[in-house]
């Protein structure tokens, strides 16, 4: 088992939640996950991070797996311009390698915001620490888990 893995089951764990952790085939991205939990691309989570300008710090948005991050509405979130956060500061913030990070388990707990898309969903599937890997939980689990703020930081046009 992977250290990325087992630090997703453990903060798991540590929060007294018992997921739904499965080992699929490749799930790198969301319409992968989709097909292996099968779900609709919606009721995938994808964490997506930005570096804040100011601060330096990973910031993450968790949003539907058909939804794409504004830009703009995020950085108004923040509360400061973002750019881009390369693997290597996602690595050292969240612990994680692109294409794996969980909503939890991070080295450094980020700043999160949540698509509230997902809150039209039972259960809502988001990577587990590998792009191999995926958990299921109910969407108000993973906001009380992550201390995300349900926040409206999607762009008008959907991926398909």
């Amino acid at each position: 088992m992977s250290k990325s893995l087992k630090r997703v089951r453990a903060a798991l764990e540590a929060m007294q939640v018992e997921a739904d952790i499965r080992e699929v085939g490749a799930a790198r991205t969301a319409a992968e996950a989709a097909v292996a939990a099968d779900c609709e691309i919606d009721a995938i989570v994808k964490s997506i991070l930005f570096r804040g300008e100011t601060s330096g710090a990973v910031i993450l948005f968790l949003t539907a797996g058909g939804n794409q991050v504004d830009g703009a509405k995020a950085g108004a979130l923040a509360g400061e311009p973002l750019g881009k956060a390369d693997a290597g500061i996602i690595r050292a913030q969240t612990g994680f390698a692109i294409g794996g990070v969980a909503p939890v388990g991070h080295l450094t707990p980020p700043r999160a915001f949540f698509d509230p898309r997902l809150l039209d969903f039972d259960r809502i599937w988001a990577a587990a620490g590998t792009p191999r890997h995926i958990f299921a939980l109910a969407p108000q689990e993973i906001l009380r888990l992550t201390g995300a703020q349900v926040a409206d930081f999607i762009s008008q046009s959907k991926i398909m």
